[in-house]
């Protein structure tokens, strides 16, 4: 599962005001000492065979199901079931054509079955059991990444939201499937299955598998029976419900590749997944694995409780994959979740992590996967981007102190952290640097042919990696796997060391105060006339000196060359090595460090930055310049006004049209207004701020005059200006600007600008719908993470409350909770 929303908190919440040391009650730390082992195989799943139909006005799903099972090992005369929240009707043993009722216990989460007799491990036996799934009325915990865990939504089921179509889809990860269908909801088993799902004759169906035929029924309903011949766990089970355009692009060796989308989104389809087929083509080839399933469709869900999730041959994504021409004219935002999802049909579906303890075998390869396409598809530069924004999600996460293997949690669902994607990404990032690139993707091969169909955990994938290199790996997952943290190294340079003539010293010092002390192989290059010679070196010790020949002063010592380690490093350089450093060494990361130097110590030669090749760097300098002398540099400015008329990287346009606005100089005039029509949202937004920088009093015109198609930074620059000039016949236009944007940091603040037009608005019903749009958002953020958020938005409604009187006090006091 892609955990969007967890990316967003990670990266953003730090930022936010923190609740009070105090605010919260004592935490119950007795997970700490409960052992989260795998679940115990008494009975394994064969096959899941599901008649449902729906109820749309309950929310209900009326069931009908026959799964086999065997015993796992030992002889066994009863079976354990997950069951959550159902009616159950009926549970018999079939016998041929006949069944035979049996006894059960049911508590409302588990179903205990006592067979008709002792089945050993070679036989298998079919139960049926007819049940009523009640989604809606189960309570249950979501967690940091996903804001719910019903398993079963209905959305819009009775057609009241005029502007959310009715839908329906399931979210089984981690173990919400047993809401909507009797099973072993456990990770470690597997199931072949058959559904047969019964609908009003105008929706489109999505299951896993094919869909191997379709009924029209008398009542205006249809029956369509979706087969899926291979095994995989039950959480991966899904269902898709309604009115959907079906896109098909090129088929991938004769199987299928769609997507489901609204009919109002068909047009940007293929621009939004059209990579797809690509993408199958490449993982199948660095694999060494062909695409495994029969098909692989994508759809996109209204409401959808987290970022994706990879169900198989069924990618499900939310509804922020949605994005138009002018959107995707900054760069398709959905594609590394796209690449993430379809990588777990092998990371995941064909090899299942055993417990929830053992995620990283499944969401850190998802998350690195992210890199692989972006280093093909795109560069290095721009997959070292990405890397470095993963690398600091983990850092500013407070995550140290866990393991990425953990046997210790309070509850499953925390296992989806920072920690087992983003820091688990950049492991694999180091593993395979340090093993190579043909040992890496062998050794993934050899993971996934001997452990395809089947569970999987990390000490399978380390002996993998052990059978294809003959190297002793104990000592990386020891270190990585198996423990936490990361180092902080201070990395320091002497050359001609009293006695030792001619040679430099670097002297490595780990600074984390957790006591512990990592063991790295690091690439380190010694540039001499301009010219590196590599040296492989082991850090081993709280503190390690190396001495290397050289005949001259070195120009520049670039520790960790390669720039791959999960470390946080202060590098005591000199400016003379910073710029050797720009010179010589290419890589991105090598390159943003000069950067961030060079604006640190106001530098003339962060100039340099804005005719680096990447848009990335080129944007980043523009940022940096901002805040030193040389922002009224002629030539600097001179070179950015370049940037802001031609680059053709839309962001780092955006940037420079962004610094001019600042700059003040009316003669930019004509530069923001051939841009504010640009086919880039964050273009025109920000030449529309230019605009009104120049000209405040016309702002509201310009406001009116470009807020008919107005998304991401034009829609924001738009909303401030209707904040400030705009009056309540605006209403329309700024709720749903702001309903529009997406889950972001940004978005807190814009929350509270959105109160400040509320403090305008006199009609109360409509402060009371906008009041409810800011809370639907808030409820959007994972429970985990309101603590940090909540007093951004108190103050927010604090102020509204105090603008707007007693009503709308009761009314923010009864719905924010």
């Amino acid at each position: 599962m892609k955990r969007f929303l967890l990316l967003f908190a990670v990266a953003s919440l730090p930022m936010l005001v923190l609740a009070q040391p105090g605010e919260e009650g004592p935490q119950d730390t007795a997970w700490k000492k409960i052992y989260r082992e795998s679940y115990n195989r008494v009975n394994d799943l064969v096959h899941t065979k599901l008649d449902v139909k729906f109820d749309f006005d309950k929310s209900y799903l009326y069931g009908k199901e026959w799964v086999t099972l065997t015993p796992h090992f030992y002889n066994t005369d009863s079976v354990l079931l997950d069951a959550k929240g159902m009616d159950i009707k009926e549970v018999s043993i079939v016998n041929g054509t006949s069944k035979t009722p049996l006894k059960y216990q049911y508590d409302g989460m588990l179903l205990n079955v006592k067979l008709n007799k002792v089945y050993t491990r070679n036989d298998k036996y079919t139960l049926y059991i007819d049940y009523v799934s009640k989604p809606d009325e189960l309570k249950v915990q979501g967690s940091a990444a996903i804001t719910d865990a019903k398993g079963l939504y209905f959305i819009n089921p009775k057609g009241a939201k005029k502007d959310v179509e009715t839908q329906i889809w399931t979210q089984g990860e981690t173990e919400g499937s047993s809401v909507w269908f009797v099973t072993i909801d456990k990770p470690n088993q597997k199931t072949t299955q058959e559904i047969s799902m019964t609908v009003p004759a105008k929706y489109i169906t999505l299951s896993n598998g094919l869909k191997v035929s379709e009924k029209k029924n008398t009542d205006g309903t249809r029956t369509d029976n979706w087969k899926m011949d291979l095994p995989h766990a039950p959480y991966l089970f899904f269902m898709g419900v309604g009115d959907f355009a079906i896109i098909k692009d090129k088929p991938y060796k004769g199987k299928e590749v769609s997507y489901y989308v609204e009919k109002s989104q068909a047009p940007y389809a293929m621009k939004v997944f059209g990579n797809t087929p690509e993408m199958i083509q490449f993982f199948s080839d660095k694999l060494g694995v062909d695409y495994p399933w029969a098909k692989y469709a994508q759809i996109v869900g209204r409401e959808y409780v987290s970022g994706a999730m990879e169900n198989t041959t069924a990618t499900l994504h939310q509804d922020g994959a949605y994005q138009n021409n002018r959107q995707l004219a900054d760069g398709n935002g959905w594609e590394e979740t796209i690449a993430h999802e379809l990588f777990h049909q092998w990371f995941g579906d064909l090899v299942t992590a055993e417990s929830w303890s053992n995620l990283t075998v499944n969401e850190s390869f998802a998350n690195y996967s992210e890199y692989l396409w972006d280093e093909y598809k795109y560069g290095k530069d721009y997959a070292d981007e990405h890397n470095v924004e993963d690398m600091q999600g983990y850092i500013m996460s407070g995550s140290e102190g866990k393991d990425l293997v953990r046997f210790h949690y309070a509850d499953k669902e925390d296992m989806f952290d920072a920690v087992s994607y983003n820091k688990g990404g950049r492991i694999l990032h180091m593993l395979r640097n340090y093993v190579g690139d043909d040992a890496f993707f062998k050794s993934l091969n050899n993971y996934l042919t001997t452990n395809k169909f089947k569970a999987g955990e990390a000490g399978q994938l380390r002996l993998a990696f052990e059978e294809v290199t003959g190297k002793d790996l104990n000592w990386f997952w020891n270190q990585w796997y198996y423990g936490s943290g990361h180092p902080k190294l201070k990395v320091s340079y002497n050359y001609d060391i009293p006695g030792i003539p001619g040679t430099t010293e670097v002297i490595v010092e780990q600074t984390q105060k957790s006591g512990k002390v990592f063991t790295l192989p690091v690439a380190v290059d010694v540039y001499t006339n301009g010219k590196a010679e590599r040296y492989n070196i082991w850090v081993k010790n709280a503190k390690d000196t190396f001495y290397f020949k050289t005949a001259v002063k070195p120009e520049l010592v670039n520790f960790d060359a390669d720039k791959i380690l999960l470390a946080e490093k202060a590098d005591n350089k000199t400016e003379d090595n910073f710029k050797a450093q720009w010179k010589y060494a290419k890589n991105y990361v090598d390159r943003k460090e000069a950067i961030e130097f060079f604006a640190k110590k106001s530098m003339p030669e962060i100039a340099k930055g804005l005719n680096d090749k990447f848009g990335g760097l080129r944007q980043l300098t523009i940022t940096k310049i901002a805040a030193t002398p040389y922002k009224t540099d002629k030539v600097v400015l001179e070179e950015i006004e370049r940037i802001a008329k031609t680059d053709n990287n839309k962001k780092a346009k955006a940037a420079a049209i962004g610094f001019l606005v600042k700059n003040g100089d009316a003669k930019y005039a004509p530069i923001y207004q051939a841009a504010v029509t640009d086919s880039s949202y964050t273009v025109a937004g920000a030449a529309l701020k230019g605009l009104v920088a120049l000209d405040g009093p016309n702002g509201y015109t310009l406001a009116k005059k470009y807020g008919s198609d107005a998304k991401g930074a034009l829609s924001n620059a738009i909303i401030d200006i209707l904040i400030a000039q705009g009056t309540e016949a605006d209403f329309d236009f700024v709720v749903n600007a702001y309903k529009e944007a997406p889950l972001s940091q940004e978005k807190i603040g814009l929350s509270d600008k959105f109160v400040s037009y509320l403090i305008k608005v006199n009609d109360i019903t409509k402060i009371k719908s906008g009041i409810d749009k800011i809370i639907e958002f808030r409820n959007a953020i994972p429970a985990a993470y309101r603590g940090y958020v909540d007093p951004s938005f108190k103050a927010s409604f604090d102020r509204l409350s105090k603008a707007k009187g007693t009503e709308i006090e009761n009314y923010i006091q009864t719905n924010f909770k």
